[in-house]
């Protein structure tokens, strides 16, 4: 399930989740495929320094 990345814990369960769907064999437009490609945004905007004043 995707979900927003709003702690640290979150952020490394995001990474964990994008590396093991990496590792597979996904077949385009399926929902991992999907997956896989919006984790990533995700990690990222977590990512970005302006974000770090707003977290918790």
């Amino acid at each position: 399930m995707i979900k927003p990345i709003k702690t640290k814990k979150d952020y490394n369960t995001a990474l964990a989740r994008v590396y093991k769907l990496m590792q597979k064999e996904l077949k385009a437009g399926s929902s991992l495929a999907d997956e896989l490609e919006v984790l990533p945004i995700l990690v990222e905007a977590y990512e970005m320094p302006i974000n770090k004043a707003y977290k918790p």
